[in-house]
């Protein structure tokens, strides 16, 4: 009886142990295009990932080269002081898109050339993403607003 007790007990153990890792799998496996990785410029241009890989890119818009082309095509360079990478834009920019000022764009490092999918801006005035603070606090060119 007891011997049957024991037994019924590490079948549960082994179960909920194995569900457990089922289920760890199958949220890893949910989640494996959900996730992209932050990169600086500095870092794009160190070690330039694979084509096919979508991460997400951050810095200030260089000043003079923001240009609008034909339709929804827009091209700038995003820098974080140290390095500058090109970006190539297809889509409706956000309102407070401007050069000098804050981004952060999702897609993929082809040919050179950042191909962004989605670009955010900025927010208000004072307001940068974490990420870009941190990338241009590490290249020594971030300088904090007057509060």
């Amino acid at each position: 009886m007891k011997s049957l007790k024991k037994q019924r007990r590490i079948q549960i153990i082994v179960l909920a142990f194995v569900s457990l890792t089922v289920a760890t799998g199958l949220i890893g496996y949910a989640m494996r295009d959900g996730i992209n990785f932050f990169r600086s410029p500095t870092q794009v241009m160190a070690e330039p990932p694979s084509a096919t890989e979508v991460f997400r890119i951050g810095g200030l818009v260089e000043e003079g080269t923001l240009v609008r082309g034909q339709g929804e095509t827009v091209t700038f360079n995003v820098t974080d002081g140290n390095q500058t990478v090109p970006v190539t834009f297809k889509g409706v920019l956000p309102d407070l898109f401007a050069e000098g000022q804050g981004m952060v764009g999702t897609g993929s490092y082809v040919d050179g050339v950042f191909q962004a999918s989605e670009i955010l801006a900025k927010h208000d005035e004072d307001y940068m993403p974490k990420e870009v603070i941190d990338a241009l606090k590490e290249q020594g060119t971030y300088v904090e607003p007057n509060s």
